[in-house]
């Protein structure tokens, strides 16, 4: 027992290098990890301390567990089993189709990431683009929201930087889980998009067992209370105007909602730009006929550079103003108990009437609406126009910068100008041949708001005989 062995240098190694390895897995690993872990904690608690709706036990479990918790939920293995034999498969190689679906979908949150880095980035890049303004908040409705109820922010969805102001704008009462599309499954932009706590979906996904697993996570969010984000039209407005609503992720909630159970509160946001980054993309893309955008990787990478070397150059000029509008919110349970018969439907409709009935009147949509309603127009007649608009609009409708007329016609004209849309001649402005589409999508956008107020500007006959003078 006490005689001398003798080994090879390479198997010596080789049996100090499992050593360490054991010795890591068992003893170092597990007290690091436990060591990390409760910093963590300690810092979720304080952060929950001043977010008005704490961070959820849900969104800080291991994606693991939660990936094998969605694999064997009961609706997904029966869904499981029907996939099996409808495509005539074996059970096992079903079940793993449906795993991989879990993996796509389930997303890594971290607080850190999200509050250390995602809402301050959000900000930065927010405020970098545009002058940010809250066009409306209704404080008192929102601090009346039942703390247990799972919120659920309802967008209209102009541009990609939705995510970002509303990320910034809701990061004082909690963390979001957006629903995201596939053009966030790119490497690296996919791994930080999920650790900020979003979940991809496949927007015209076909596949039953796929719609059963993302049906099984939101029910599952849904019912822990997890704070959400959607876009009811499912895509960006290719015209600026407020699309149909669609229903997917909807209806999953409400199949999900049970009235002994958790309520669910639907926060209507409208969101409106002074200019639309994507807007000539989009609009391409309506013309066209097909939602495929051909903004390359490459191409936005070449935009950022630029704006960030007039940054540099001291040339650079933010876009404009963009807003966003908090409605009153809309408690499910609520909804039901006032129309018993309703269905998802109606649900959807009313929402998005909510969503339109805020949308924030800006200077360019207001300057590019009148300019099509009523012709070539002097500076003189645009401020009286636009004076006539805003005093007739309601006040959760119109954001006035300054609230000052002069200065907000100024604001869109400028703005317009500088994009070669408008151009002024004899001291009137005039629309450039061949950007009668772009000032068509900025005037979408709130079209619907005047509705009532187009009888008395500028009346078709009137807007003919001005365009030809």
């Amino acid at each position: 027992m006490t005689g001398t062995v003798s080994l090879p240098v390479w198997l010596f190694l080789l049996i100090l290098l499992f050593a360490a390895v054991t010795f890591a897995s068992h003893f170092l690993f597990p007290s690091v990890r436990w060591f990390f872990r409760r910093r963590l904690e300690r810092a979720v608690k304080r952060l929950n301390d001043r977010l008005q709706r704490p961070i959820e036990p849900f969104k800080l479990a291991r994606r693991h567990d939660m990936i094998q918790r969605l694999s064997y939920d009961p609706a997904v293995v029966q869904a499981v089993v029907a996939h099996a034999q409808a495509e005539g498969v074996p059970e096992a190689v079903a079940f793993e189709e449906a795993q991989r679906y879990a993996r796509e979908i389930v997303p890594s949150f971290s607080a850190s990431l999200y509050f250390g880095f995602a809402a301050r980035a959000a900000r930065f890049i927010g405020t970098s683009l545009y002058r940010v303004r809250l066009a409306h908040y209704d404080e008192e409705a929102l601090q009346a929201v039942d703390p247990e109820a799972a919120v659920v922010f309802v967008m209209n969805h102009r541009s990609n930087v939705d995510y970002v102001l509303v990320t910034f704008m809701a990061a004082e009462r909690s963390a979001l889980a957006y629903a995201v599309g596939e053009w966030a499954r790119v490497w690296p932009l996919s791994r930080l998009i999920r650790a900020m706590g979003a979940y991809f979906i496949r927007r015209k996904s076909r596949n039953d067992l796929y719609r059963r697993v993302l049906a099984a996570y939101v029910r599952l969010a849904t019912q822990a209370g997890v704070t959400q984000a959607m876009f009811p039209e499912g895509g960006l407005s290719l015209d600026g105007a407020l699309a149909e609503p669609r229903l997917g992720l909807l209806k999953y909630i409400t199949e999900a909602y049970s009235p002994d159970g958790r309520d669910v509160v639907f926060v209507p946001v409208a969101l409106n730009y002074d200019r639309v980054l994507e807007d000539q993309v989009l609009i391409a893309a309506g013309d066209a006929g097909k939602r495929r955008f051909k903004a390359r990787i490459g191409v936005v990478t070449r935009y950022w550079l630029r704006l960030l070397w007039l940054r540099l150059r001291g040339k650079y000029h933010r876009f404009g103003y963009a807003a966003v509008s908090f409605g009153a919110p809309v408690s499910l349970r609520g909804y039901f108990e006032a129309n018993p018969e309703a269905e998802t439907e109606a649900l959807a409709q009313a929402l998005m009437d909510r969503i339109a009935g805020l949308v924030p009147v800006l200077p360019v949509p207001l300057v590019a609406w009148l300019m099509l309603r009523c012709g070539p127009m002097g500076r003189d007649d645009l401020q009286r126009a636009f004076r006539d608009v805003a005093v007739r609009l309601p006040d959760l409708s119109l954001h006035l910068p300054r609230s000052d007329t002069a200065y907000a016609v100024e604001v869109g004209v400028r703005n317009l100008v500088e994009r070669r849309i408008l151009a002024e001649e004899d001291g009137r402005f005039r629309v450039l041949p061949g950007h009668d589409d772009t000032l068509s999508y900025y005037a979408n956008s709130i079209r619907h708001l005047m509705v009532p107020l187009e009888q008395d500007f500028c009346s078709s006959e009137e807007n003919s005989a001005t365009a030809g003078s």
